[in-house]
């Protein structure tokens, strides 16, 4: 989208001394509304950052002092990290008055059928240790310890959970039990190939879309097995200040919404051009240094929770699959790879080559397959995504779908704000489904609807949104719905596709 950043927040490195007087102010006095999205959320300032903090509520004083000292220990330097953060006198004085141990978490990942696994961020070095009850006992998970090379994060395995079963869980650091949101707890997948699943997806938080706490009670209220969150999630425009991409995801962590929604539901993410480095921004040339992107991707790593970060051994990239009970999920990195042309462009030869070996690989009756940006040109010409960089490419993946037989394959998109859907319809006959739910920051976008888009499913702009597919696999022909649901728990469109409807 055509957002644009505050140059002055990269150009000109000017710490921000807000005080606890300046916080009280905002939270006394700030009462903005879904509608207040209209002002320059891209300002990357304290100030807009403590507005955007209170945007879905006034924030006690203490709160907005907290955060207004982490922010002012990662603008420091370009470079800034945790450390910068937990080694600042101020940033540990409020939190020894606060009773703070950790600024992150927890946030569920990797679901399975007997766990998941449990990310929290510590405010210094320290050892993380999570106990749920198994069979009857409760059991200890850890210690994982935080260190300064891993930004004071932990991923803490929890496993040997009963299946398809909710279980509530603790949360330790330093053996002091931290306060975790009501309601958390590890629901693990169901076994066998008749199990139902059901996944939440969408793009396009950004950071005024995280603490509607209205619009997470929705998915709430689905109990989706895992959310799918695949583009300009949290960080927005931060183009290489590591420090910045830093503070925006220690906004995201303040958010009560967002604790209470990671706390239950496992979420997956990769990244689009907005919380990769700017809008429209990709690869490397004048926005970014080969260091510089592997520095941003080393941010994203650690401050989520993805089974794993792209190609981590030679540390490039952020790609990766997963098994969400009867489904495959693949999620594609558009960003990091991309090239101007050549062969392989969009996705790079390496993602290519493990892509096409994924889908090949997959053995469920249903595969999501996950970009940032479009997979069609329907929507402002295919704008920065596979029909302007490589048709070729894009043409190659569906041959091998449709020549493999590989059945199942829903894609899902994201980047223009608001919420489409796509029939893409192939020579050879067969239909690909294409569902953008760029919605989940309620931003208007490009036209929802064109009278000659003729294989539009629906659409829709200016609205919060959020997209769910349901899987029955325990008919002889399984089945996914496609929802699309709005801020109010309203099903805006529905689609039920069998899986015979979906085999080349």
């Amino acid at each position: 989208m055509n957002e644009q950043a505050n140059e002055n927040t990269i150009t000109r490195r000017t710490v921000l001394k807000t005080t606890l007087a300046t916080g009280a102010v905002l939270a006394a006095g700030f009462t903005a509304t879904a509608s207040h999205a209209a002002m320059s959320l891209n300002d990357g300032s304290l100030e807009t950052s403590l507005e955007l903090l209170n945007m879905w509520g006034k924030k006690p004083a203490a709160t907005n002092e907290l955060y207004s000292a982490v922010y002012n220990a990662l603008a420091t330097s370009p470079t800034a990290s945790f450390r910068q953060v937990s080694e600042d006198a101020s940033v540990k004085q409020l939190c020894k008055q606060q009773g703070v141990v950790h600024w992150g978490g927890p946030m569920l990942g990797c679901v399975t059928a007997d766990g998941a696994t449990v990310w929290v961020r510590t405010i210094e070095p320290a050892s993380v240790v999570v106990k749920a009850m198994v069979d009857g006992q409760e059991k200890t998970f850890g210690p994982v310890r935080t260190t300064f090379a891993s930004d004071l994060t932990a991923r803490v395995p929890v496993t040997g959970l009963p299946s398809g079963q909710s279980t509530p869980y603790r949360v330790f650091v330093d053996d002091k039990e931290v306060a975790i949101p009501t309601g958390a707890a590890i629901t693990t997948l169901s076994t066998g190939d008749s199990a139902r699943t059901t996944i939440a997806f969408g793009t396009c938080q950004h950071r005024w879309g995280l603490g509607n706490e209205k619009f997470t009670q929705q998915i709430l209220n689905r109990h989706p097995h895992a959310v799918l969150m695949y583009g300009d999630v949290a960080v927005q425009d931060r183009r290489t200040d590591l420090g910045m991409h830093r503070a925006d995801y220690a906004l995201r962590d303040f958010h009560p919404a967002w604790q209470q929604l990671v706390a239950a539901v496992p979420v997956y993410t990769s990244w689009d051009d907005h919380d990769y480095v700017h809008n429209d921004k990709w690869g490397i040339g004048k926005h970014c240094t080969d260091k510089e992107r592997r520095g941003i991707r080393d941010v994203h790593k650690r401050s989520w929770n993805n089974p794993y970060c792209g190609n981590d051994e030679a540390g490039e990239g952020i790609f990766h699959h997963s098994r969400i009970g009867t489904c495959d999920v693949i999620m594609t990195d558009n960003r990091y790879f991309r090239e101007a042309s050549g062969k392989h462009c969009f996705l790079g030869p390496k993602q290519m080559a493990w892509l096409k070996e994924t889908l090949l690989a997959c053995q469920g009756p249903f595969i999501i397959l996950s970009c940032g940006t479009m997979w069609s040109d329907y929507v402002s010409g295919g704008k920065d995504s596979w029909g302007k960089f490589d048709p070729e490419g894009r043409e190659e993946i569906f041959r091998l779908i449709e020549a493999e037989k590989i059945s199942g394959v829903l894609l899902i998109s994201g980047d223009r704000h608001g919420a489409r859907g796509f029939r893409i319809p192939r020579p050879s006959g067969y239909e690909f489904y294409e569902f953008e739910p760029a919605s989940l920051g309620g931003r208007e976008g490009p036209p929802a609807t064109n009278p000659r888009w003729d294989s539009q499913l629906y659409g829709i702009s200016g609205k919060y949104a959020f997209g769910e597919f349901t899987f029955d696999t325990s008919l002889a022909d399984p089945e996914v719905t496609y929802r699309l649901i709005g801020d109010a728990g309203e099903v805006i469109y529905e689609l039920m596709l069998k899986r015979s409807q979906l085999t080349p």
